[in-house]
């Protein structure tokens, strides 16, 4: 890149964290990576429709945002929802308390599985692909109401099975790729790479803000182990939020393979030599996370990098792909969410402040005066 990308991170506090998101986008330059005049598009990230801290997007996060943005002159604001296989959007927005934050500020909801809201339109990339174009040799095609409009992103910071962080890269994959998205697995981190110079061609603003008040370390991007840190990052580079977030977590960020290919195809920067911190100092931050390792990711590895990955085509691109989907909804929806993981955020809500906020925003629906 011929200039240092900037990244802000700012501390927080259950107390002051919606102001520390205006500070942070105020840092970070949202006024300036925006397009003023269009619409501006908040993805958030509902990776388990389950209230699980560390991996979806955070009330406090999206109420914080809305805010913030609202302060500096970005009113036309909405929401798009994506699904997944086995991730309910309805139930996932619901549980985890994002309908009155909709409601309170007047932020319409749109779904990009819902033809009343957006067809999915071909879409031929100017850059060169890496994967998408070899994954739908019949053609490419993302939602049409994505073109012309910012898109502010809401990750977490937290680990992930097949490309060991995940952030606002990987963001992008519900909101641009179709419920079978899942074609992409075995090149994912080409995929992300890909969709990034997809968003650079159609979005005249893209913007992320990073939640890490709880992070998730171990068998993510649902199964985590959430841990409080107390840190919101922001930027408009993708590429150096996502290496300053996996820095923190303890992770060489160019030994991460989509990592490193969007820095090396210029789309960001992957190095954080090239990267200049503002705000609160992170220089310390190293968690020391690892991906885990559960039957799910085992099942996972055997249908997309394993010797069983010949079966690709016949299980997942088949009426068969039913099977794979009930026996991942069992497994996480009726084995690991009620035996496990229920009791893993019960014990968050009770014991954390920010579990003490969520169970606000259960009660009172939004905390902004």
């Amino acid at each position: 890149m011929s200039s240092q990308s900037v990244v802000a991170a700012v501390r927080t506090t259950p107390d002051t964290v919606l102001q520390d998101y205006q500070r942070l986008l105020e840092l970070a330059g949202a006024d300036k990576a925006l397009a003023r005049n269009v619409p501006t598009i908040l993805k958030d990230n509902i990776t388990w429709h389950f209230p699980m801290p560390g991996a979806n997007t955070t009330p406090w996060q999206l109420e914080g945002t809305i805010r913030a943005l609202r302060k500096i002159g970005f009113e036309d604001l909405v929401c798009v929802q994506n699904q997944t296989v086995i991730t309910n959007a309805f139930k996932g927005e619901d549980l985890n308390r994002y309908v009155p934050i909709f409601r309170k500020y007047g932020i319409p909801v749109k779904y990009n599985f819902r033809k009343e809201d957006m067809e999915w339109t071909p879409f031929r990339p100017k850059a060169e692909m890496l994967a998408l174009d070899q994954i739908y040799p019949e053609g490419i095609r993302i939602p049409d109401y994505f073109i012309g409009k910012n898109i502010v992103h809401l990750p977490t910071a937290k680990t992930h099975m097949y490309t060991t962080t995940t952030g606002a890269m990987k963001n992008a994959f519900g909101g641009l790729l179709s419920k079978y998205r899942h074609y992409t697995h075995t090149r994912i981190h080409e995929t992300l790479v890909d969709l990034l110079a997809i968003q650079k061609e159609i979005h005249p603003g893209i913007f992320a803000v990073m939640d890490g008040t709880t992070v998730g370390d171990g068998a993510g991007p649902r199964m985590i182990r959430p841990i409080v840190k107390n840190i919101l990052l922001a930027s408009s580079d993708q590429v150096a939020i996502d290496a300053v977030a996996s820095k923190m977590m303890g992770f060489d960020p160019l030994q991460i393979k989509y990592i490193r290919l969007a820095n090396d195809r210029g789309l960001g920067t992957g190095d954080p030599r090239g990267i200049q911190l503002v705000g609160d100092d992170i220089s310390g931050e190293s968690w020391g996370f690892k991906v885990g390792y559960n039957s799910h990711s085992f099942l996972a590895w055997l249908s997309w990098y394993g010797p069983t990955r010949f079966l690709q085509k016949l299980l997942f691109r088949t009426p068969l792909v039913i099977f794979p989907t009930i026996v991942g909804e069992i497994e996480q929806d009726y084995l690991y969410w009620p035996l496990k993981y229920r009791f893993i955020a019960a014990r968050w809500r009770k014991e954390t402040e920010w579990g003490r906020l969520f169970r606000e925003y259960q009660h009172k629906g939004t905390l902004g005066v």
